[in-house]
């Protein structure tokens, strides 16, 4: 396990893969092991920050921490909470988009470990093969779940869905703030950052613009 600081500056925030830059090994410690090494690293800042962890209200924010990391606001990281994507033929034969509105996204910017809180509306066109409504809301949590840039997780939640019903015809945008634009930096508390993908029929303006008429989105700024 290198610690070594890598020759690209924090500052230079590229977006270069649609995977998350994870090494090889980021499974090889299982997840109690990962908890208590982080405790003790977690431990380690606030005692340098100047925090008296004697206190009652500090002496357990290590371990809290460590298992919200782990098990929580991270767990997109271990391929086992993968969600199973078991798909259905479509028997009932229909044929039109079908769109999963305002999904809850609560994920963590790469580039300062902060919030980011929004919404993703997901659409998809049958070629035969259908998912759970359920399993759309499951997909955006898992890839949500681990440090991210909001480009990224767009377009993967986008390769997720093609894959579970064999189409290209899926489509996904997300509206989002950025706590690290909110409480810091610039400190700007009412903009919001706005990404989308659109694979397959979704490329068509025809077929977009029916897609934002079902999220009332204004299609001016987004086609």
């Amino acid at each position: 396990m290198s610690l070594n600081k890598p020759e690209n500056t924090p500052e230079k925030h590229l977006f270069t893969t649609i995977n998350t830059p994870v090494r090889s090994d980021v499974n090889a410690i299982p997840d109690d092991q990962k908890m208590q090494l982080i405790e003790q690293k977690m431990y380690d800042v606030l005692d340098i920050l100047g925090l008296d962890l004697t206190d009652d209200s500090l002496q357990g924010t290590p371990r809290r921490v460590a298992k919200m990391f782990v098990k929580e606001i991270f767990k997109g990281l271990n391929p086992e909470n993968l969600p199973k994507l078991s798909s259905f033929k479509n028997k009932y034969k229909y044929g039109e988009m079908l769109v999963e509105k305002d999904i809850s996204v609560f994920s963590t910017c790469e580039h300062h470990l902060l919030p980011i809180i929004g919404k993703a509306h997901v659409a998809y066109i049958s070629n035969g093969t259908v998912i759970g409504l359920s399993k759309i809301n499951r997909i955006v949590d898992y890839f949500a779940r681990r440090p991210q840039v909001q480009e990224r997780l767009t377009v993967q939640i986008v390769k997720a869905m093609q894959e579970a019903l064999q189409t290209e015809d899926v489509a996904c945008i997300i509206d989002a703030k950025h706590m690290c634009l909110v409480s810091r930096g610039i400190k700007d508390i009412t903009s919001s950052t706005l990404t989308a993908e659109y694979a397959g029929k979704f490329k068509d303006p025809e077929t977009r613009k029916e897609f934002l008429r079902y999220l009332n989105l204004d299609t001016r700024f987004i086609i």
